[in-house]
């Protein structure tokens, strides 16, 4: 089974940036849609942006104009580049694939994101 794992997590400052990553144990980027998401201490979990096979890239309202999906199939791995980070975007981040699975198997285990005021 393909294993996912997220990394790059850490402590910014408001207004920063960090870059995570989601690397994949096995060639499923170049097949199936990938999905970031987020969770935050008390709330529920929330889509941010999905990659498709093709490239192709949606983003919801809360993150569009600051974040970027970007994928390197060769590397097996996905990225987000957080961008004018702000405290409200402190949570774990997690990516998801396929898209819309929600076997534990389809999900990393996240990376901590917390960004300081």
């Amino acid at each position: 089974q393909v294993q996912l794992v997220e990394s790059g997590g850490g402590l910014v400052q408001g207004g920063g940036s960090l870059r995570l990553s989601c690397t994949a144990s096995g060639r499923i980027f170049s097949i199936y849609t990938v999905g970031w998401y987020r969770q935050a201490p008390g709330k529920e979990r929330e889509l941010l942006a999905y990659i498709r096979r093709d490239g192709s890239t949606n983003y919801e309202d809360s993150v569009k104009g600051r974040f970027i999906v970007s994928k390197d199939n060769a590397e097996n791995t996905v990225y987000l580049q957080m961008n004018t980070l702000k405290p409200e975007d402190t949570a774990v981040y997690y990516c998801n694939c396929p898209y819309g699975s929600n076997l534990p198997g389809h999900w990393g285990q996240g990376t901590q994101v917390t960004v300081s005021s």
